[in-house]
């Protein structure tokens, strides 16, 4: 055999087969041993070296580091996104979650940063710093329940101090004071304060929760004032605008302008709430309440115009039981009460109304005006005068209130005076047959001939006389009724601007044709020409021939102007000389007893002057006038000595 031949069964071997000292093929295996052909172990498969993972694009820890730089130099936005990079590549780490959470928080987003947080905690459920970072956002969110829920998890295993717990332990308990207020208390100023000091720990931007808001709407609705209920229509409209279908918002609106009398506003309100919510309670509630509220204050309406006034009253009695908190519709009946009773004479009753009412509304001026009338119907016109008064100074442009307080002063005249209906008993709209039947009872009772040793029986006689005297002719008792015998001519020129107080017959205005009067006062000529006007003036006019000299004296007061329609108690002007504005001037002349004589200059004949109970005469480019008593209308025209 040669040489150069391979042994059977074995592969060839290269030049450079390394071989061991016995002759055998040697072989180094992978793991650098030499192996010889005469091992009888088959070789191992060569061992696989793994190679190093490859370096990622981006490093998370540089990123972090970078973003605690920023977030020292309170560049937050840029430390966000730092940490947003080192997340991409470590999504669940607690560390990155948390630094982007803290930096959120400074940047004032804390609803993202309760999203890390939240994302934290599921990682570690117990780590303190993520927990009391948690509880941080849920308190700066006005979610006070749920950061005391964290902090007392923390308790459980780890001492939180009362620095960590007081923000959100204040916040909740504010809330609490809030609605409490709100559910016994009669005022909601102390709501507003509590809600006004929880929301000191709201975080900056934080919009205000949709609860606390509600809430405070509540408040101002208790309150009550016309401002108050203007914020809580604020309110209402806040959180319409931002879901227009919101049922709390909508009754809360609704409620809002029941309190201001809209009732028909209130009403679609309460019914848009029941369309989003068929079920919420409190739109169904507010909605049947308001319905019976209306329901109730039109039959007591009813009721006084028709002149049921004992019904009317217990209607609005009935109806302050609907909603004993609603201050602006209570004090409307109260008010309308008042009115009722005054008409029934509980005029005790109607004043207690009255001062109820301005307690619920202060600004109230017709309670006020009402009030007045039940003190002055009373007997207290002195205090009713007062409270004219009073009103006219908060409220100089309240109408006709001018004109109340002159009726007032007089009353309080005519209270001074004696008082023939106490005199006699009887009330004053009793009729002529009380009157008589008072009068016959009160004679024979005072007497003289009956009391001879009551030496004041015969003053009291010649009272129950002089009163029955004056009440027992319709005229007489008429000008007792007006006070035309007490009336200040001074007085007359008291309205603004030196005019006369629009009066009339009775306290009313004179409606007196125009026409007719220019036609009454334009004539001349001679005869004597009598003209019906009871049914207008109350009297009769005759326009006269004069005849005579003329007694006068004239007393110039300049400024004054007379305006076309003169009322009745024109009757008692004397000596007193007032300027038409662009005009000729009136001059009253004189007073003796029932007679009242009036010298015109110019051509006064083309005024409109309505006048009660009027005599004209003529006298060469002189136009007189003579106002009479109304039962003398049918008297001649009296001279008087001329003094020229």
């Amino acid at each position: 055999m040669s040489s150069g031949s391979d042994s059977p069964g074995y592969p060839p071997v290269d030049d450079d087969t390394e071989m061991d000292e016995n002759g055998n093929e040697a072989f180094s295996d992978v793991n650098g041993h030499t192996r010889t052909n005469g091992d009888c172990s088959p070789a191992p498969p060569p061992h696989k070296v793994p190679s190093p993972p490859p370096k990622p694009a981006i490093d998370p820890e540089a990123c972090k580091a970078t973003g605690n730089k920023y977030f020292k130099a309170k560049d937050y936005t840029k430390a966000i996104q730092e940490y947003t990079k080192a997340l991409t590549v470590e999504p669940q780490s607690v560390t990155y979650l948390s630094n982007r959470a803290a930096a959120y928080m400074s940047a004032n987003r804390f609803e993202e940063a309760l999203e890390d947080s939240k994302m934290a905690e599921v990682t570690e459920p117990n780590n303190p710093k993520v927990l009391h970072r948690l509880a941080r956002i849920y308190t700066s969110l006005g979610r006070p329940s749920e950061a005391l829920e964290v902090l007392g998890h923390i308790a459980s295993f780890l001492t939180v101090s009362p620095q960590d717990r007081s923000p959100s332990q204040s916040m909740q308990t504010h809330i609490t004071q809030a609605e409490n207020a709100l559910r016994e208390g009669s005022t909601g100023s102390m709501a507003i304060h509590a809600l006004d000091q929880a929301e000191r720990g709201l975080g900056v931007g934080v919009p205000k929760p949709r609860k606390w808001q509600l809430l405070r709407g509540e408040a101002y609705l208790k309150m009550g004032n016309v401002n108050a209920l203007g914020e809580a229509q604020n309110v209402a409209m806040s959180l319409l605008r931002k879901n227009g279908q919101d049922p709390e918002a909508l009754v809360l609106r609704g409620r809002a302008l029941y309190a201001q009398g809209d009732n028909d506003k209130a009403l679609q309100h309460f019914r848009q709430a029941l369309s989003c919510d068929p079920d919420f309670k409190d739109g169904v509630k507010y909605l049947r309440m308001v319905q019976k509220l209306d329901r109730m204050k039109e039959e007591g309406n009813g009721a006084f115009k028709s002149g049921r006034y004992k019904q009317a009253v217990d209607t609005y009695s009935q109806a302050l039981e609907v909603d004993p908190n609603n201050k602006g519709t209570n004090s409307k009946l109260l008010q309308n009460r008042a009115m009722a009773s005054i008409k029934l004479k509980a005029y005790k009753s109607a004043i207690e109304d009255c001062t109820r009412a301005l307690t619920l509304d202060p600004s109230y001026t017709k309670a006020r005006k009402t009030k007045a009338r039940a003190l002055g119907e009373s007997g207290d016109w002195e205090t009713a005068t007062r409270e004219y008064k009073a009103i006219q100074e908060t409220n100089p442009e309240e109408p006709g209130i001018a004109k109340e307080i002159r009726n007032a002063e007089l009353e309080m005249k005519k209270s001074k005076r004696k008082d023939y209906y106490k005199i006699l008993g009887v009330e004053k709209d009793a009729n002529d047959n009380d009157i008589k039947k008072a009068y016959r009872k009160l004679a024979i009772i005072h007497h003289p001939d009956k009391n001879p040793d009551d030496e004041g029986a015969a003053e009291r006689f010649k009272d129950v006389g002089e009163a029955y005297e004056t009440l027992s002719d319709p005229q007489k008792r008429a000008r007792y009724d007006r006070g035309e015998d007490l009336i200040d001519p001074s007085e007359m020129f008291a309205q603004q601007g030196g005019g006369f107080p629009m009066g009339g017959m009775g306290g009313g205005g004179m409606n007196i044709s125009p026409e007719m009067l220019f036609n009454m006062m334009g004539g001349q000529g001679g005869g004597v020409e009598v003209v019906d006007l009871r049914s207008q003036l109350g009297g009769w006019v005759e326009r006269v021939p004069l005849g005579g000299g003329w007694w006068r004296r004239e007393v110039e007061a300049e400024g004054w102007w007379v305006p076309w329609w003169v009322p009745w108690w024109f009757l008692v002007l004397r000596n007193v000389v007032l300027r038409w504005k662009g005009g000729p001037y009136l001059v009253p002349v004189g007073f003796r007893s029932k007679w009242a004589n009036f010298h015109l200059r110019g051509n006064m004949a083309k005024r409109y002057v309505p006048i009660w109970g009027v005599e004209i005469g003529q006298d060469h480019d002189r136009q007189f006038f003579v106002l009479r008593e109304h039962s003398d209308a049918r008297c001649s025209l009296r001279s008087f000595p001329s003094d020229a």
